[in-house]
Formats: structure tokens, C-alpha cells, sequence
């Protein structure tokens, strides 16, 4: 009886391995472009004369349309690169060189360069509403997020993958909205090194998913 219970949890983890797997690249993958570390300074700036309430309230609006844009993208974004005549393997080299990218920013942070210029900065201190611009787009969601999720779509085989990325993003909108939240705490304990540390240890795991977003996407053209 034993022995029969061992070989159904062999069975039971081979199971799970692939959904696993997939989960946790999606994941990775689209939290290192997203990058919500990087969006903390932009967002204590534009919050400074809030209240704590207001902070909360445009932290959960932020993260609330990165989730939107995501979610759409990921369900209709290949069908727009195919109506542009774009492959699917072009469409995951595309995606793992904007995770390169992203990754090497990552891992060189004093040279990584703004998501959103010091003017367009200022710009939004005078809007009413910073939640969906410049916060969602282009600070949480944008072009990186968006060409990424497209690569991860153009990967699934079926529903269930596109559930588990729905997933994945899920979880990095509810940590972006932590993020966010405790962002007065963040910068006041965990400081400039702290985030540094953490941002160069994303960015190794995020160039290793980039390298195989390229390597799957030549041996499918090529067919291998």
C-alpha cells in the first residue's frame, strides 16, 4: 500500500512540475520588466502632498489597471501580432531580448535608464488622477511588460497555460500594490543598497528566462 502511495506522488509531482515551472517563469519574467522597485520613487514624488489614504487608494488604482492591461494583452495580444504578419518565434525573441534588456539594467543599475522622463515627471505632479498614466503605463505595464506577456501567450498550448499566466500576473499586481503601499517604509529602512541587492539578484534569474525566451523561439522557427 505503500509502495502504491509513493508512485502516485511520483506521479502527482511529474504532474505538477509543468504548471510549476510555467508559473514561476511567467512570474519572474514579468516582474522583472514590471519592475515595481523601480516605480516606488516615481510614485513617493508624485504622492508627496497625499495622505496616507490617498496613497493607499492610487497604489490599489495602479495596480488594478497593470492587472487590466496585462490580462488583455495576454488574451488578444498574438492575435494583433498576427494581423501584422509577425510569427509566433518573432514574437518570443522579441520578448526574451526586451527581458535582456531589462535584466541588464537590472544588473547594472547606475546605468539603467528612466521609464518616463524628469519633464513627463512634472507633468503628471499636476494631474488629478495618476493611477492609470503614468503609474499603470508606462511606469508598471508598459511596452517591456506588454511585448513579455505576448511571448508568454505565444508559448501556451492551451487554457490552462493562459490560466497560469493569468496567474502570475495576478500575483505580480497584488505585490506591486504591496509595493507601493509600504513605499514610505521601504525607502526609509530598506534604502538605496537594500533595493540594489535585490534588483541585481532579479535581474540574473530575469537574463537566464531571456536566453531561453530566445532559444525557444529560433529552435521553433527552425524547427528543432
Amino acid at each position: 500500500m505503500f509502495e502504491d502511495f509513493f508512485t502516485q506522488s511520483d506521479i502527482f509531482t511529474s504532474y505538477l512540475s509543468g504548471p510549476i515551472t510555467l508559473f514561476i517563469a511567467a512570474f519572474t519574467s514579468i516582474i522583472s520588466v514590471a519592475n515595481p522597485l523601480a516605480a516606488m520613487p516615481v510614485f513617493l514624488s508624485l504622492t508627496d502632498h497625499n495622505s496616507d489614504n490617498e496613497r493607499i487608494y492610487v497604489a490599489k488604482k495602479s495596480s488594478f489597471y497593470m492587472f487590466l492591461v496585462l490580462i488583455i494583452f495576454l488574451l488578444i495580444g498574438t492575435y494583433i501580432m498576427s494581423f501584422f504578419g509577425i510569427s509566433l518565434p518573432g514574437i518570443r525573441i522579441a520578448g526574451g531580448l526586451i527581458i535582456l534588456r531589462a535584466a541588464y539594467a537590472m544588473l547594472n543599475p547606475d546605468v539603467s535608464e528612466k521609464k518616463i522622463s524628469d519633464e513627463a515627471q512634472e507633468a503628471a505632479k499636476d494631474k488629478e488622477d495618476i493611477s492609470f498614466s503614468p503609474m499603470a503605463m508606462p511606469m508598471l505595464s508598459g511596452p517591456g511588460s506588454i511585448a513579455v506577456v505576448i511571448g508568454l501567450a505565444s508559448q501556451a498550448r492551451g487554457v490552462f497555460d493562459l490560466l497560469i499566466t493569468s496567474g502570475a500576473i495576478v500575483l505580480v499586481a497584488l505585490i506591486s500594490y504591496g509595493v507601493l503601499r509600504l513605499a514610505p517604509f521601504s525607502a526609509k529602512y530598506i534604502g538605496p543598497t537594500g533595493m540594489n541587492a535585490i534588483t541585481r539578484m532579479m535581474g540574473f534569474i530575469a537574463m537566464a528566462i531571456g536566453v531561453q525566451f530566445i532559444l525557444n523561439g529560433i529552435s521553433s522557427f527552425f524547427g528543432v
